[in-house]
């Protein structure tokens, strides 16, 4: 052998390192990702998808980018964020958060928000063990009080409590959007150093109650709803057709009480809280009782208008940085607009510090047209979400998608755009097969397989299972209803007693497919 020959060794050693090499440019070439959610927030509640509510980030990135008219989350909080990081609709100790494996695969993770998850997902998954950087809260909390006092919970600084006085925030006053946004900021800040892609979970807790905004933003919308919510959930519909995100098989379903028998009322102030849960015509209300319900729905669209500013921070850094073209951006929802109520009393209208006013049901129903049915219902009121996905140079502008997605389908996607690799193992065991399928045939205007099935609604009680055009779904944890979802998306005509074999079917179907499910949790 010629001494000039390489050995095996050193082609070993050649062939690491280009390897390595074309990891590395694998990984700088990857886009950054930045996934944002908001908290209770209706179909119809931000502009590009009907709304009046001034949300121009938003609609510039929807505007840029794709909208999805039917996608579906997990119709709750909790229920939501579980199955998003995990790709599962439910699952046990051999979960894995998606950051998990975007960080094998040269990513720097960060999360900023709300963190709030179902039972079955293990501790292992939160965000303090999981991101390399994050601030976070459980669950839901005040807008404007501090996390060391008597009401707030406490925020958590890469798994370690802050207290009012440890918070690093841009602004002189403390709102939990801003500062959320402060610290992503600060996170974004540290990761571009690395020069690597970086995937940034944006979770707000805007707009679940309590109804608290700052002056600035609610005076923006003085005047706006006092024509009353029949009024704006009519012009919604009007401009929804208008802009493509519905057509007129989307009939304007009928105002719906709040029908929850799971979600109670405080005892106390017993003929206002009467009227709370029930529709009633907008010009059938006293003078007074207009006053004090236009101020709900004008906070409101404070809180979610706040949100979108602070979304166009986001933005203005990463244009700053000369990132935007090279960023992924997802935005949704986690379930429908909410008027269940935790209202402590009514000594205090909505808006500053000291309220803890919720959304009528009347507004609620606003933000969830043209359907019926509120947050935790797997009817379409309470599990459809906006999905919208801005990429430039992949992603062609101005599109609206009829096909139909699922959150569950975020974390195979996000696979797919990486290369990132989904562990065959955990712990020793073999992991669970995620429940989604990618988007990226959507994203790049091809047609997709269409899902075998899709699940939502709140536990077994608001159950909804989808399989192609028909969907089964549970209200009070009652008897099956059966729709159909092609000739009727608003769900206005219950099929079930006309149609019971095809009920039975589709319900057979989903213990079927539940029952596989369950087998791989064992």
């Amino acid at each position: 052998m010629s001494e000039n020959f390489p050995t095996k060794s050193t082609i070993l050693v050649l062939l690491t390192a280009l390897f390595l090499s074309c990891n590395t440019e694998l990984n700088e070439e990857n886009p950054n990702i930045i996934l944002i959610m908001g908290d209770d927030i209706g179909y119809s509640d931000i502009g590009c998808y009907g709304s009046e509510i001034h949300t121009p980030n938003l609609d510039k990135l929807a505007e840029d980018g794709i909208q999805f008219q039917t996608f579906y989350n997990m119709a709750k909080c909790n229920p939501t964020r579980s199955t998003l990081l995990t790709g599962l609709y439910w699952g046990n100790d051999r979960v894995i958060n998606m950051a998990s494996v975007l960080k094998e695969a040269g990513y720097t993770t960060l999360h900023s928000g709300k963190e709030h998850f179902d039972n079955w997902v293990p501790e292992s998954c939160y965000a303090k063990n999981v991101f390399d950087q994050s601030f976070t809260f459980w669950a839901s909390t005040e807008y404007f009080i501090p996390p060391d006092s008597t009401f707030g919970r406490p925020f958590f600084l890469n798994g370690k409590k802050l207290s009012a006085t440890e918070l690093a925030i841009e602004f002189p006053d403390f709102y939990k959007t801003d500062v959320v946004t402060d610290y992503a900021l600060r996170f974004l800040d540290s990761a571009i150093r690395q020069e690597k892609p970086f995937f940034l979970y944006l979770p707000y807790h805007a707009a679940h109650y309590p109804l608290q905004a700052k002056p600035g933003d609610i005076r923006k919308y003085e005047g706006v709803y006092e024509k009353g919510w029949d009024q704006i959930r009519q012009a919604r519909y009007e401009k929804m057709i208008e802009l493509g995100v519905i057509d007129e098989k989307y009939a304007l379903s009928a105002p719906s009480d709040n029908i929850n028998k799971f979600r109670g009322h405080p005892k106390g102030d017993d003929l206002i809280r009467a009227k709370i849960p029930l529709y009633r015509p907008w010009d059938s209300l006293t003078e007074t009782e207009k006053t004090d319900l236009e101020l709900e729905m004008t906070v409101f669209a404070a809180i979610i208008d706040c949100m979108d500013q602070n979304i166009g921070r986001v933005i203005q850094w990463l244009k700053e940085q000369g990132e935007f073209d090279n960023t992924l951006i997802m935005y949704l929802t986690d379930n429908g607009s909410c008027p269940y109520d935790s209202n402590r009393d009514f000594d205090h209208p909505p808006g500053p510090a000291d309220s803890f006013r919720t959304l009528s049901a009347a507004w609620a129903n606003v933000g969830n047209t043209p359907f019926r049915y509120f947050k935790q219902f797997g009817h379409e009121g309470g599990s459809k979400t906006q999905f919208i996905v801005h990429w430039p140079d992949q992603i062609e502008p101005g599109q609206f998608t009829h096909q139909v997605g699922h959150l569950v389908d975020i974390y195979p996607t996000l696979l797919e755009i990486t290369g990132a690799v989904y562990p065959d193992s955990i712990n020793d065991e073999p992991s669970l097969p995620l429940n989604g399928h990618s988007l990226l045939p959507v994203f790049q205007g091809q047609e997709r397989a269409e899902p075998p099935y899709l699940i939502s609604g709140y536990m077994e009680k608001f159950r909804m299972f989808r399989q192609g055009d028909w969907k089964i779904v549970k209200a009070n944890k009652g008897q099956w209803q059966l729709y159909d979802m092609i000739n009727d998306p608003s769900e206005i005509n219950n099929l079930a007693d006309s149609l019971p074999d095809k009920t039975a079917e589709i319900a057979e179907i989903y213990h079927m497919e539940k029952n596989k499910l369950n087998k791989d949790l064992e």
